[in-house]
């Protein structure tokens, strides 16, 4: 590693922000491909194909963000080691990598192709959307692979502390799939099906050119064919990354109940909650930036046994932050329908849109706290309390939240939208809890085993 990768030396401050800008970045334009494709969507589709858009990207998001929670575990994996100073187990950790990730992006792809109707139903997508919701989540099942290995080099490479790379790959992505848009949506007319099919092949575009760019670059590890197996390594990330996964999945089934909930309230609840949840995904990239920045700086540290700069970042992550999200949260609570204008012209989902960004707005803040909570015990191999967490807030708070608004006579989607922030804040009480607990024990014991 260069010094800019190396955490262990230097202003943890300055070199975690200056790894976080490009994360965040990254994460922008990844954003921009589901805003691009309900955009388009809903300037040269239909109401219903915007509608088939939403709710088929909330049930591939599921499958994605799992896949992406045990990429996060090669992250720490390899921070760790490269905290260690031992770079020669790195070849065998990717080596595995690539063919566990490999075996679970078939198995995955081939089930959301057999049961994207099953599930589409199960979703209540409305019934002017279904098959557009099918349509699109076959298509992006065909694809998967694809999707499963972007997620797979862009750890790689923050494992390295390098963070500039995924900018540029998921950059390329981004440029291809606003292209593909504009062609077969708004130029063939192909709806949800087209907005698919744009984004599967702007993600095999960009892993094609990242695994050129990474052939020429001089890595701090080597791997050869001889790594590339089923060894052991895998099971050291997987128990890691599968709380983690796991945590995923069932955290985004709140999610699609919760879509499921929305979807009973009509046509104009399902588009505006799509429209809603766009604008959701950029509210959250700070938050997130922060979380997977936190990890490698975080693991690279406790690697080296430099806790005390593994905790300034963490503090450094709520301070900054904070600060960001009091801004995103006065601009999303009061110029949320000005937001929504910019995916459809349509009033009436203009309206059910700020209905929830109106409740949904304080997770901007609380959530920082939340999630660089969640990066500092993630760099600590904490998965485990990280999984518990996640599901006490999601199945205590959010979902019977979201669920008893959702019945209430003339049910408005702000308070569905509230349930969000009120579960975050549960989730910082447990966090805070776990973590006290968590130094009293090292000042007792002189060991981190909680």
């Amino acid at each position: 590693m260069n010094s800019n990768q190396d955490f262990t030396t230097g202003n943890i401050g300055a070199k975690m922000l200056n790894f976080m800008m490009p994360i965040l970045a990254a994460l922008v334009l990844q954003a921009m491909y589901g805003a691009v494709d309900l955009l388009i969507v809903g300037r040269f589709g239909t109401t219903a194909g915007m509608s088939g858009v939403s709710t088929g990207s909330s049930i591939m998001n599921m499958f994605t963000f799992s896949v992406a929670a045990l990429t996060t575990a090669l992250t720490v994996v390899m921070g760790t080691y490269l905290g260690q100073k031992k770079p020669e187990r790195i070849g065998r950790l990717l080596g595995g990598g690539i063919c566990f990730f490999a075996v679970l992006s078939i198995v995955m792809g081939v089930l959301l192709m057999l049961l994207a109707r099953p599930i589409a139903v199960l979703m209540q997508a409305p019934a002017e959307a279904l098959d557009y919701t099918v349509v699109y989540i076959r298509i992006c099942g065909a694809g998967f692979v694809f999707i499963v290995f972007y997620n797979l080099i862009s750890a790689v490479f923050r494992g390295m502390g390098d963070s500039v790379s995924p900018l540029i790959f998921v950059g390329i992505a981004c440029a291809v799939n606003i292209v593909g848009d504009l062609a077969l949506v708004a130029g063939l007319h192909m709806n949800a099906a087209g907005a698919a099919i744009a984004t599967v092949v702007a993600q095999a575009v960009s892993v094609v050119i990242s695994i050129l760019i990474i052939r020429k670059k001089t890595l701090p590890f080597t791997i050869t064919k001889r790594d590339i197996g089923f060894n052991e390594e895998i099971p050291r990330f997987v128990m890691i990354g599968l709380p983690l996964a796991l945590q995923e999945v069932l955290t985004n089934i709140t999610f699609l109940a919760l879509c499921a909930f929305v979807n009973r309230l009509g046509l104009d609840a399902s588009s505006g909650y799509g429209v809603a949840q766009k604008i959701q995904s950029f509210v959250m990239l700070i938050p997130s930036s922060i979380m997977q920045s936190m990890s490698s700086v975080v693991a690279q540290n406790v690697g080296a046994r430099l806790e005390e700069r593994a905790r300034n970042a963490m503090k450094i992550g709520i301070l900054v932050g904070g600060v960001i999200g009091i801004v995103i949260f006065l601009g999303v609570f009061f110029k949320g329908d000005v937001l929504a204008e910019l995916f459809t012209e349509d009033a009436a989902v203009i309206s059910r849109a700020f209905e929830y960004l109106k409740g949904f707005a304080p997770e901007s803040i609380v959530t920082v706290v939340l999630f660089s909570y969640m990066g500092y015990f993630n760099g600590h191999q904490k998965s485990m309390f990280v999984m518990a967490q996640s599901l006490a807030q999601s199945f205590l708070i959010r979902l019977p939240m979201s669920y008893i608004m959702s019945i209430r006579p003339g049910a408005s989607l702000t308070g569905i939208g509230l349930a969000a922030p009120c579960a975050t804040c549960f989730g910082i009480v447990l966090c805070f809890i776990y973590d006290r607990i968590k130094i009293r024990r090292v000042r007792i014991t002189g060991r981190d085993d909680v």
